[in-house]
């Protein structure tokens, strides 16, 4: 597990390629917001997070990337369980401080024609 990465993964790289190759700057994994942050555009108070589709539990039924482990299940299902709870404490947190966020899930980065417009949306809003 210390292989793992927090930071600087490869779905987040393709995002931050994307968003810059669209003509938007953000800074990089704020310390000092809840969360550390993927993403952040400070001065339109706006966050992305950009979510591995295991770690964080992707809740879409058809995500195959988000099945739980079938060894060690309590295990797993103690750790995968606080990882979603500390997301959605984080992003509550972050939205009571005045910033507007946006998760995107790592199986969603396979049809990038589609995630441009939402990108754009989020960030032009």
């Amino acid at each position: 597990m210390s292989r793992i990465r927090s930071a600087n993964t490869k779905p987040e790289i393709v995002v931050r390629k994307l968003i810059y190759s669209l003509g938007y700057r953000y800074r990089l994994h704020v310390h000092a917001l809840p969360g550390r942050p993927d993403i952040v555009f400070g001065s339109r108070k706006k966050i992305i997070f950009v979510h591995g589709c295991f770690w964080h539990q992707h809740p879409d039924p058809a995500c195959v990337d988000a099945r739980k482990p079938k060894t060690s299940t309590k295990y797993w299902r103690d750790k995968l369980t606080r990882n979603v709870l500390r997301d959605a404490e984080h992003i509550q947190t972050l939205k009571r401080l005045g910033w507007r966020v946006l998760t995107l899930w790592e199986c969603e980065l396979a049809d990038l024609r589609n995630l441009i417009p939402r990108i754009k949306r989020f960030l032009d809003k």
